[in-house]
């Protein structure tokens, strides 16, 4: 049985710990509220954008473009988004366990398939299971601009519009609420939808023609849903720090406790003995 200075020692430690992971709890808990604003902020964007695609699409007659058309899939992108380190729970499993299962069902070979990775978690992770990494960006603040995704996206448009592969899919954590975040996959190219859709669109004018408009408009709106869906991701990585955090304060909160009752019984049980041995020594002097 441990003595009780070290259940004295472990009982401090502990309290320790518990008040880094409060600290790390708040931190993480600002550092969400933030990436939930980041998300919302650029929302509207994106409505407009996918608004003025839509209806550049669907209203200019004639016009096609090489991101609009399905072609036959011979080789299929998928866009990875990890974090840079651990303690988030289950947020990188999560999302590595849904693409590794996608790749199972869907694929026979390597050769159908390359994996562009965002986070370094996710890129060693992938890398050690010797998967077909074709383009990897790391080192991303926690509270990224699109500038920092900027390059990576591009070139994954490029990927596609060069024929690297014929479709362009991505996995990411979405943010649902500070408790809840759900692994969603979204088509990113090609744009099959954006021609066909029965909502109200707006007119436009055409200048110069809409072949042109669309070669500038159509890769944005490809990039702007990465960037989006790296926004989203953020608020759903540190929401699970945050939870990760909770919990770790709850269970060393649990432990403190158990080691008090612990420590508490036995040293009851010296001073009982102490009481014990005076009361002996006190009856064999008599």
């Amino acid at each position: 049985m441990a003595s009780l200075r070290d259940i004295k020692s472990r009982i401090n430690s502990t309290k320790k710990t518990s008040q880094i992971t409060k600290a790390m709890q708040m931190v993480y808990s600002a550092k969400m509220n933030k990436a939930v604003l980041n998300v919302k902020a650029f929302a509207p964007y994106m409505t407009k954008i996918e608004e003025v695609t839509h209806s550049v699409a669907a209203g200019s007659a004639g016009a096609s473009h090489p991101m609009l058309v399905a072609r036959p899939v011979k080789k299929t992108g998928y866009i990875i988004i990890t974090s840079e380190r651990g303690l988030a729970g289950a947020y990188n499993s999560n999302v590595l366990r849904k693409l590794n299962q996608t790749i199972k069902e869907r694929h026979q070979s390597k050769d159908e398939y390359a994996v562009i990775v965002i986070g370094r978690l996710g890129r060693d992770f992938l890398a050690k299971q010797d998967h077909n990494i074709v383009l990897d960006v790391i080192g991303l603040p926690d509270l990224p601009d699109f500038l920092d995704i900027k390059d990576v996206a591009s070139k994954s448009v490029g990927m596609f519009a060069d024929g690297t592969f014929d479709e362009l899919n991505m996995f990411y954590s979405h943010y649902v609420s500070a408790i809840q975040q759900d692994v969603v996959e979204n088509k990113i190219l090609p744009l099959t939808d954006a021609g066909n859709t029965e909502v109200k669109l707006t007119s436009y004018e055409f200048e110069p023609s809409a072949e042109e408009i669309l070669d500038v408009l159509l890769p944005q709106y490809a990039e702007s849903l990465i960037y989006g869906a790296l926004l989203d991701s953020k608020a759903s990585e540190h929401s699970a720090r945050m939870t990760a955090m909770k919990n770790s304060t709850d269970n060393a909160k649990e432990i403190i406790n158990d080691l008090s009752l612990v420590y508490n019984r036995a040293r009851q049980a010296a001073i009982t003995q102490e009481i014990t041995e005076i009361v002996g020594g006190a009856a064999a002097l008599e």
